[in-house]
């Protein structure tokens, strides 16, 4: 099962504040952490609002680009973990050693793969290519 933590953004995360190398030491030491139990995928931190946009679909072929920064900081990201785990229950285990003090919020949402799906929802040309391009492209983790 393949979990995304999201790291909530905070008015600090939208200053462009950056944390101290305190931070920055126990944040690597939990990415080792994650990367030699095998279940890290990915991670990221996300530059603030400001230099990112929002896309708006008409459903008509038409779209506005709307430049930043976003008002909302409880609703912005400051970065995010992709994990591949057994359990949900072992991706809340991971999610509570994450290195964040008072205040911080991470929010887990589980990735969909196909197989949550119903029976017939994708057509079944469209599973076999995106298997085929998986195959092809994704790298091993830790390559």
């Amino acid at each position: 099962m393949r979990y995304m933590f999201l790291v909530k953004g905070d008015e600090n995360t939208e200053a462009g504040t950056m944390p101290g190398p305190e931070v920055f030491e126990a944040m690597n030491k939990y990415n080792e952490e994650l990367i030699n139990a095998g279940v890290m995928l990915a991670a990221e931190g996300l530059a603030p609002s400001s230099h990112g946009l929002k896309v708006r679909y008409d459903g008509n072929g038409k779209t506005t680009v709307t430049d930043g920064p976003f008002t909302e900081t409880k609703e912005l990201l400051a970065g995010f973990w992709l994990l591949q785990v057994k359990s949900r229950e072992e991706a809340i285990e991971w999610a509570q050693r994450a290195p964040f003090g008072e205040g911080f919020e991470l929010e887990v949402r589980r990735v969909f793969s196909v197989d949550d799906l119903p029976e017939g929802a994708v057509p079944q040309e469209v599973v076999e290519k995106e298997a085929q391009w998986r195959a092809e492209h994704e790298k091993p983790v830790g390559s």
